[in-house]
């Protein structure tokens, strides 16, 4: 209505102007005829159009400027506030509606986001770009006081379950509040239980110790906030004199294993060489051994054949073999009156002759 009632006033000002500046009646002629021609405005567009236009138009204003609505994008939750109170429940991706000038919508990142512990950063500088903020790396003290400095990579994401109330508890700096305070206390009450030349030895155990206790710690907090993703040790960064130490010793133990090395290549040749002198040995043994067993079993055989032999020698079957040699002796001399006979005691081996015109025999038998 105050729009229709704000068209007719100003149909009505554009009139009395028209009235005034007639260049047909007597005002024509007061100005001196100088007043210029005018043209003919005519505003009136008749009442019920007139105010349906103007509403419109102040409609389109009204959206243009004040923005009555908001575009939440995946990957992000929107916090409503009205009258600067947050609202319980976070708003999803999508388009929503808001009061203008009564309600505000703060928009949060639900992603996945990294903090990075680097020692090339100056102190106390933070960098932030594409979710990824940059830190100084954590210098804490070791068992000893000795100073050691930390770089981590975490990597986490606000719980977008409890987004609203996360932001309500916290504020929008909830990662300098929630994740930095938690991690650089993990690391020093992890770093401060061992000496600083134990730590390269220890890495993965003081990496699992820190991932473990950062995880317990940011869990126990009230409607989880923050969901830990992970938690990367990438490296331990040492005061120079124990680092020097450190190299000392690590050289002095590569000593001692190139000498334990060379002890145990020179055993290993020396039980080489004891093997094959032992199998040259057992060798010989097994060669003299097969020899010996050959003779045994030779002479075993042989006695086994006289045994046969002397067992199948009876009085008789001698007899007869005397029997033929007299006969063989008695042919001979009937030839050779030189021949002789010899003629064994007892006769138990039958009697042997000698041909004597044999030289080879005859001197044989002489001697």
């Amino acid at each position: 209505m105050a729009d229709i009632k704000m068209a007719a006033d100003m149909n009505d000002y554009f009139n009395k102007k028209r009235s005034q500046n007639n260049f047909g009646g007597g005002n024509n002629g007061a100005n001196g005829g100088n007043t210029p021609n005018m043209p003919n405005m005519n505003f009136n567009f008749g009442g019920a159009k007139a105010g349906v236009v103007y509403a419109i138009v102040a409609l389109l204003l009204l959206l243009v400027v004040a923005k009555p609505f908001v575009i939440i994008e995946e990957g992000e939750r929107g916090i409503l506030s009205t009258n600067g109170k947050y609202s319980d429940q976070a708003l999803l991706p999508g388009l929503h509606f808001i009061i203008p000038l009564i309600q505000k919508v703060y928009t949060v990142d639900t992603r996945v986001r990294i903090i990075n512990y680097a020692s090339r950063l100056e102190a106390g500088s933070s960098i932030e770009r594409e979710g990824i903020i940059a830190k100084p790396s954590i210098t804490v003290l070791d068992k000893t006081g000795l100073p050691v400095s930390i770089e981590l990579t975490v990597q986490y994401r606000l719980n977008a379950e409890y987004a609203a109330q996360t932001i309500s508890n916290w504020g929008f700096s909830w990662e300098d509040k929630i994740i930095n305070p938690v991690v650089r206390d993990v690391v020093r009450n992890v770093i401060g239980k061992y000496d600083a030349e134990k730590l390269p030895q220890l890495r993965n155990t003081i990496a699992t110790e820190i991932e473990r206790d950062i995880a317990q710690n940011i869990k126990e907090l009230k409607n989880q906030p923050v969901i830990l993703q992970s938690v990367q040790l990438r490296s331990i960064i040492l005061p120079p004199k124990v680092k020097e130490q450190i190299e000392r010793v690590q050289l002095a133990k590569q000593e001692v294993q190139k000498a334990e090395q060379e002890v145990a290549r020179a055993r290993q040749e020396a039980l080489r060489k004891a093997a094959e002198a032992k199998g040259v040995a057992d060798k010989a043994r097994i060669e003299a051994q097969g020899k010996a067993d050959a003779m045994t079993i030779e002479a075993k055989a042989r006695a086994k054949a006289n045994e046969v032999i002397a067992k199948s020698l009876t009085k008789p079957l001698l007899q007869l073999e005397q029997i033929k040699v007299q006969n063989e002796f008695n042919k001979a001399l009937r030839n050779n009156k030189d021949a002789k006979i010899f003629l064994t005691p007892g006769g138990s081996t039958p009697n042997i002759w000698v041909d004597m015109k044999d030289g080879k025999k005859q001197s044989s038998i002489n001697r």
